[in-house]
């Protein structure tokens, strides 16, 4: 099976996604505006072939280059991990007349308004909210549904360019940093827990899920430079307590129509025990978290996707045996990393739970913490017990420290 792969060496999880393809029989066709000489190893291992197109975000200029190679060598599949690409790969399966997500499901993906009107209608519980793209819409919006509220853009990822304001004053001093968004979702602002359920699923039909725990919620980390984020993959996401989380994202998958692939939704567990929905896309969570699934089972989730979306099966038994978490960290000081204090005695207490060390050396410049999650590098942990995994985790988010100047 010849498959189409856009983006197949960005974020840097692609190189694993195309090696998951080519592993389980596929012949990867990447597509990508990068010369093939600049791919990662992994990535230029795992194609079979290469369009380099010189830019990703010329819808009809890739469509023209894919139809024109498609011509001679017939594709099968079109794939993308990758957000912003969501809707060009369902353009593509549909001027190549191909299976697959359509551009009508695509659009619900990566518009949230409209994610959140398909679910209302589906009765999902959804935060409040509005589409608007000018000031004096958003000030009206924010009077019909109240503080606090969230605002961000309706076609966003993560949790760029997105702001809780807490009433009209703050709104008022928040509308110009986002000015060059031109259309944004004003919303209600939920309070609670927030979590994640992910998803692998092959003809409709869920084959793998998993829920993760943000530490502390996505839009503390973004605002506070001192914290160390954390992602916890949970080894019991059957948990009583996560029940509605459970059934909020099968009831959003089967609302949307989604058929093969990952998913990765965001909800919200309230003081009162209420699930509520944030917001899903069609791909897998980043920021490392498909590597903490699979430290928690001890197998190969990005394999598992390709056997998913090419065989409709998969083939690995899923066992969770721990929990796993990964701490990001953010150099104190300004400039380059000097030197790294905690490690040592970190890796003598905890080695035997420590399976990953990612940080940037001495000598590195550090990097905008506000505009990567991944910062100056992250540590990953697991173990069986949570209480005792939260307090490892803890310990390298406190005692860890990467220092610039």
């Amino acid at each position: 099976m010849r498959v189409l792969m856009l983006a197949p060496a960005f974020p840097s999880e692609m190189p694993f996604f195309a090696r998951g393809l080519a592993s389980v029989g596929a012949r990867v066709v990447g597509v990508g505006d990068q010369p093939v000489a600049a791919l990662p190893s992994m990535t230029r291992e795992a194609l079979g072939d290469y369009i380099q197109v010189p830019s990703l975000f010329d819808d009809d200029a890739v469509l023209g280059q894919v139809r024109q190679f498609a011509e001679g060598s017939p594709i099968d599949r079109v794939e993308t991990l990758w957000e912003p690409l969501v809707l060009l790969a369902a353009k593509l399966r549909q001027g190549l007349e191909l299976p697959g997500m359509t551009v009508e499901q695509a659009v619900a993906f990566r518009d949230k308004e409209r994610m959140k009107q398909v679910l209302e209608e589906a009765g999902v519980r959804v935060p409040r909210h509005s589409r608007e793209s000018t000031v004096r819409g958003c000030l009206e919006a924010a009077e019909r549904i109240g503080f606090p509220l969230i605002i961000k853009p309706i076609a966003g990822a993560g949790s760029a360019d997105t702001y809780k304001v807490s009433d009209r004053s703050e709104l008022e001093d928040v509308l110009p940093l986002i000015r060059h968004v031109p259309t944004v979702s004003v919303e209600e602002y939920i309070e609670g827990e927030e979590y994640t359920f992910d998803t692998i699923c092959a003809n409709g039909r869920i084959l793998y899920y998993n829920i993760s725990w943000y530490r502390p919620k996505p839009l503390v980390a973004r605002t506070v430079e001192w914290i160390s984020p954390q992602t916890v993959t949970l080894r019991d996401p059957d948990a009583a307590a996560l029940a509605g989380g459970r059934r909020l994202g099968r009831a959003v998958i089967e609302a949307l129509g989604y058929r093969d692939g990952f998913t990765h939704m965001e909800w919200f567990l309230t003081p009162l025990g209420e699930a509520v929905f944030g917001e899903i896309g069609a791909r897998p969570p980043g920021a490392r978290s498909v590597e903490t699934m699979n430290y928690a089972c001890d197998i190969d989730v990005f394999a598992g996707w390709a056997q998913a979306v090419l065989h409709g099966r998969l083939a690995q038994p899923v066992e969770r045996r721990y929990n796993s978490a990964i701490i990001f960290k953010r150099a104190q000081g300004r400039g380059r990393i000097r030197h790294i204090s905690g490690l040592e005695s970190l890796l003598t207490r905890f080695h035997q739970h420590v399976v990953s060390v990612e940080l940037l050396p001495p000598g590195t410049p550090r990097r905008n913490w506000k505009n990567t999650l991944l910062s100056d590098g992250w540590v990953i942990v697991r173990h069986p017990h949570l209480p005792t995994l939260l307090h490892i985790a803890d310990c390298f988010g406190t005692d860890l420290q990467l220092h610039a100047e």
